[in-house]
């Protein structure tokens, strides 16, 4: 059995039973607008009748599916659809009308899956693959599952300009770029995906858009508001006047990508970015349309980037289901475990420098570090809201990602800055920790590529770009800091698959393996027993922390490690074997000394007060 999925929507083409195509355009500062047909011999303009609040329509037969096509406006610019589904030439070229029903799905028993058994791993699609493909994503998907593989996450695939791009300099949201393939193409790769057990969530950019290939200034300009600043100009108008389309246009790509490419989640970049003083706000309303839409049809996992830790789009109902976002990813989590691998105190570092280990403690325990306290980074300013009720599945745990590498200066990934036992220790932590783990492409074999930040944009814009890297690494000699526009900088962070069959890409490989393994067999079948607002933790010496997650089973998941350099005494482990053991105790179990980067995890009764924890 196979099923069609086409998601209608106001905005776009759409082919009609007649057969005839429509062709909508919300265009509010156009005083005309034709649609123009690329026959390939000539061009064939066809006005479109104005209709209310700045819309204009036209259903013709002279379209079909396939045909290539552009709006022009008064003066006779051309622009691409703002709502296309693809765009065969790049961004500045006309667009394609797609029929959706063209495709048949095979995989209608494919209902995804709960969020506890989620184990994320971050792709950058034109990166991860020699061919820089959906394709090639596609190949290497048993790979994934034999690592222990959940749910690929794709870095944002909306239409960029030129050949690469780390993806947040889209400009047509609803067409993903035809460097990585056609439409059909990404199908195809979440089909495989499903077929394997495995989720596909997708990256999209809700907060701004590329500045190279946006023409929705020019006959749309409500869509932005000078009310409001972001770090790429003006904000997109989600409050103000003429804002009802504007909402619209981005639930309904939220609607279109779960609905049409059958994608499991989303995962909204910097929504701190987004500004909004109504109720209920975009976030509010988006999530709300999505579950509203779907129901309990299957699992659909909405994730949040969110520097201002906001707790509350991540409530739980009474039954535990999320009414609005699954899970946010916690930097909180990941800057306090950098700054014990490296040392690194500098820059957003500097909250979490005096005591990492007690931001460390407070994240396993409690989610966000930051839950309202004053943040010096940010001169003093409050930041974040409680979160000690929430469960661990609200929080995703990393070690890296794309931004922490890539917004190092030559994308350095960790490897090349920490020691392999400590890194082998904070893996152990993260990868069976209840928090859902995120993998980076490559971080599995101990990949040394780099991810510097690469882009394709025309000469003028690219020269501001150097500029700009320039300026954000001022101090560092220019030589130093990668050419974002040079196609070197680019391939530079290809994957270098053969790395994996190295000696030390193979042990790399072998111990993640490991630690998924036991997380599959002894971690998630824990996670719906877990009791939110009853964990705790206490420090063991500077360095050193022991947690407890209670169970409803009476029981208790507990961790006792040492990430540090030097021994740490004091600690009081259970009589019974440890599920994972990153070394030999020393000392007794009731007065044991950690030795330097250890980690021990246990699954046990609770002891009574005065003995072992």
């Amino acid at each position: 059995m196979t099923v069609r999925r086409e998601h209608r929507m106001p905005f776009g083409a759409a082919i009609l039973p007649t057969g005839a195509v429509r062709f909508d355009l919300w265009a509010p500062g156009a005083e005309k607008v034709s649609l123009c047909l690329d026959t390939g011999n000539d061009k064939l303009f066809l006005p479109m009748p104005r209709r209310d609040a700045g819309w204009f329509r036209l259903e013709t037969k002279e379209a079909s599916r396939g045909s290539r096509y552009c709006f022009q406006l008064a003066g006779g610019l051309l622009v691409p659809d703002p709502a296309s589904r693809f765009q065969p030439s790049d961004v500045h070229g006309p667009s394609e009308v797609i029929d959706p029903a063209d495709f048949s799905w095979p995989d209608h028993e494919w209902h995804g899956r709960p969020w506890a058994e989620a184990v994320v791993y971050e792709i950058h699609v034109g990166t991860f693959s020699a061919e820089g493909t959906f394709q090639g994503v596609e190949r290497r998907l048993d790979h994934l599952v034999e690592l222990g593989i959940t749910a690929i996450e794709l870095m944002p695939v909306a239409a960029f300009p030129g050949r690469y791009n780390w993806g947040y300099d889209g400009v047509l949201p609803y067409a993903p770029d035809s460097s990585y393939g056609r439409p059909e193409d990404l199908k195809r790769l979440i089909v495989a995906a499903h077929a394997r057990k495995i989720m596909v969530l997708l990256d999209v950019v809700y907060n701004h858009f590329g500045p190279e290939g946006n023409y929705l200034h020019c006959y749309a300009p409500p869509f932005f508001t000078e009310r409001y600043r972001t770090p790429w100009g003006a904000a997109i108008n989600f409050d103000g006047d003429d804002s009802r389309w504007v909402r619209q246009f981005f639930i309904d790509n939220a609607l279109y990508w779960l609905t049409e490419f059958h994608f499991d989640g989303l995962r909204l970049d910097a929504v701190h970015a987004i500004y909004d003083r109504s109720r209920p706000d975009i976030l509010e309303e988006l999530a709300m349309t999505v579950r509203a839409h779907f129901t309990s049809q299957r699992h659909i996992h909405l994730i949040l980037e969110n520097d201002r830790n906001q707790a509350r789009y991540l409530k739980r109902d009474s039954t535990a289901i999320p009414p609005l976002y699954t899970a946010q990813w916690n930097d909180d989590l990941h800057h306090s475990l950098h700054i014990l691998l490296t040392g690194e105190k500098s820059d957003y570092f500097l909250d979490y420098a005096e005591a990492p280990i007690r931001h460390l403690g407070r994240c396993l325990t409690e989610g966000f570090s930051y839950q309202g306290e004053p943040s010096l980074y940010r001169n003093t300013a409050c930041r974040g809201e409680p979160s000690r009720e929430l469960p661990a599945a609200a929080f995703i745990g990393f070690l890296q990602n794309h931004d922490q590498i890539g917004n190092r200066v030559s994308g350095d990934r960790l490897c090349l800055l920490a020691d392999t036992q400590a890194l082998r220790a904070a893996l152990a932590l993260l990868l069976l920790a209840p928090s859902p783990p995120l993998l980076f492409m490559g971080e599995e074999w101990g990949s040394r590529q780099p991810f510097p930040f690469f882009c394709d944009f025309g000469p003028e814009l690219a020269a501001t770009v150097r500029v700009g890297r320039s300026r954000e690494f001022a101090g560092i000699p220019e030589f130093s800091i990668p050419d974002p526009a040079a196609t070197e900088t680019f391939l530079s962070a290809k994957l270098d698959w053969q790395s994996l069959d190295t000696a030390e890409g193979a042990a790399w490989y072998t111990y993640y393996r490991l630690l998924l393994g036991l997380r599959r067999q002894e971690i998630i079948p824990l996670l719906w027993t877990l009791q939110p607002g009853q964990n705790h933790w206490q420090p063991i010496g500077k360095t050193g922390l022991e947690v407890h997650w209670p169970l409803q089973t009476g029981e208790e998941l507990l961790l006792f490690a040492n990430l540090g350099r030097q021994v740490c005494s004091g600690g009081r482990l259970l009589d019974q074997a440890p599920f994972f053991a990153s070394h030999d105790v020393m000392g007794t179990r009731q007065d044991a000394t950690l030795p330097p980067w250890s980690v021990f995890w246990f699954i046990g009764k609770p002891q009574p007060e005065g003995g072992p924890p």
